[in-house]
């Protein structure tokens, strides 16, 4: 599969990263939340196991960010073993402390929205959807989309530039941990089940 590293735009490289073209060309749930001129970053990776269980990772989201935990987590490990409860989804629902659930579609796709107070503040009005491809019956594609509003000054604009960047930064490593842990948790009960 052919994967783009870079985008058109301000932001260059920092627009795309590991998306094929057709995954670019895309309509995701997010777009629909902010219709008008808006920005848009995309971040995808391969994962060797199922479209199933790498959407019950993406939930594991509510409760931790998945990232670089000493930056973003107060220093706290994200869970390495999945919490069923939350693969409970209910619209309104909080995610990492600063986003709320505003649509999903069970083993699809959940989407989310920087809820306001401090979140919004730091970077804006944002909206992202994860969005889980199957790829055959033992592989799936894990995409992120960001969709946050236009630059309308040099402030916002800079702004938007340094979250671009960041978030390749963060973002780039969630997904690798989201798909290193599925993969983990596949591969575990494929050797379960092959050993009964």
């Amino acid at each position: 599969m052919k994967v783009s590293t870079t985008a058109g735009g301000a932001m260059g490289r920092a627009s795309s990263w590991g998306v094929t073209t057709a995954e670019q060309d895309r309509a995701y749930p997010c777009d629909a939340l902010m219709p008008g001129p808006a920005d848009r970053l995309l971040r995808g990776v391969d994962v060797a196991a199922p479209a199933d269980v790498v959407y019950r990772w993406v939930c594991q989201f509510r409760v931790a960010p998945y990232s670089y935990d000493w930056i973003d987590n107060r220093g706290r490990r994200s869970p390495r073993r999945p919490l069923p409860w939350c693969w409970d989804l209910e619209v309104g629902q909080t995610f990492s402390r600063i986003f709320t659930l505003e649509s999903f579609v069970v083993g699809e796709h959940l989407t989310v929205r920087m809820a306001p107070g401090t979140g919004a503040r730091a970077f804006g009005d944002l909206a992202l959807t994860y969005a889980v491809v199957p790829v055959g019956p033992e592989r799936s594609r894990l995409l992120a989309v960001i969709r946050g509003p236009k630059p309308t000054n040099r402030l916002v604009a800079l702004r938007s530039w340094l979250l671009g960047w960041g978030d390749l930064l963060m973002m780039r490593k969630q997904l690798l941990t989201f798909a290193a842990l599925a993969a983990r948790e596949h591969a575990e009960r494929s050797r379960a089940q092959s050993s009964v």
